[in-house]
């Protein structure tokens, strides 16, 4: 058998009932107070935890379809995928959502980096009310002024939708290198501009994961690279990978890899395993990105102290504009 040290009371417990004692705290109303560190529960009715697998099962998937068309792509590495669920934040959450499955992967990923730093050295991703609580104490701390004015301070138990902004003021709170990029394209009737800019996007999201590799050829390749909060207006989703797939003209597709909060973790995984009809859910090429501006938000490696750190509580970004 083995045992581990709850992270709030210290007492021992078997390793395998971590999870159900540390969420008992939460219960007690001493440690209600936003001036210390909150305890969290897991999502042990939403999240289904595919994690490894699942990545695994996607990657074994992009495998297959390289060994009948030229593709190659490139992979996030663990990731979980969590949904929403009707009476919880069906219609809001899928931010907070989104949050959770970058958490998956940099506590199992960057484990060594961030399992003393994140969420109070818990060790696993809490849920959606633990996580309001966790932005609350990152706005106490200084972080995203404009963000904390635009909530009133306040976002424990309202069911509100969040983006980028609200992302990377919570990792950076715990001394993570949280960045956010813009894609804009202005409003101008019969252009190809918006075109352009979305694939200026997907451009950029090649960079990003490939780190510009093009000798690599018909290969299905995992990077160390964090997954990428993908917001528009009314919606966020979590890209975990992109496929460059040469196409029979001679041009070349871009397919952003990601996984949405709205889909069904089992549904995902069913599909993955079997190798049938996951591309309808995980697939989107540039030709699906419909809206003007898209932000990107990404956890570069390393740890931020002293002033740095400081730096951090005021949020910017990096703009591309047609």
């Amino acid at each position: 058998m083995s045992w581990s040290s709850c992270p709030f009371c210290t007492l021992q417990v078997l390793s395998t009932e971590l999870e159900r004692h540390a969420n008992n705290h939460f219960e007690d109303p001493q440690l209600s107070s936003s001036s210390q560190v909150f305890p969290h529960h897991v999502d042990e009715n939403i999240h289904i935890r595919a994690g490894e697998g699942f990545m695994t099962l996607l990657k074994h998937c992009l495998e297959c379809e390289s060994t009948s068309s030229t593709s190659t792509s490139f992979l996030s590495g663990y990731v979980d995928h969590f949904q929403s669920v009707a009476f919880e934040d069906v219609g809001w959450g899928c931010g907070w959502r989104n949050i959770q499955m970058l958490a998956s992967h940099l506590l199992v990923q960057r484990q060594q980096q961030t399992t003393q730093l994140l969420f109070g050295g818990l060790g696993f991703v809490p849920d959606i009310p633990s996580l309001q609580t966790w932005l609350q104490i990152a706005w106490e701390k200084g972080f995203d002024p404009p963000g904390s004015n635009h909530f009133n301070h306040k976002i424990y138990g309202k069911p509100t939708w969040i983006g980028t902004t609200e992302c990377a003021a919570l990792f950076r709170s715990f001394g993570l290198r949280a960045r956010i990029v813009d894609f804009s394209t202005p409003q101008v009737p019969g252009s190809s501009t918006k075109l352009v800019s979305h694939q200026l996007l997907a451009d950029w999201v090649w960079s990003y994961f490939s780190d510009n590799n093009s000798s690599l050829k018909n290969q299905v390749v995992v990077t160390e690279k964090s997954p990428l909060y993908f917001q528009h207006y009314g919606h966020s989703r979590t890209i975990v990978g992109i496929q460059l797939k040469s196409l029979p003209n001679g041009t070349q597709q871009s397919n952003l890899l990601i996984l949405d909060p709205a889909h069904r973790t089992q549904v995902l995984e069913s599909c993955l395993t079997k190798k049938v009809g996951w591309q309808r859910f995980i697939k989107r090429g540039v030709h699906t990105l419909k809206k003007m501006e898209y932000q990107l938000c990404y956890v570069d490696p390393g740890i931020a102290t002293g002033a740095e750190m400081e730096k951090l509580k005021t949020l910017d970004s990096t703009r591309f504009e047609l």
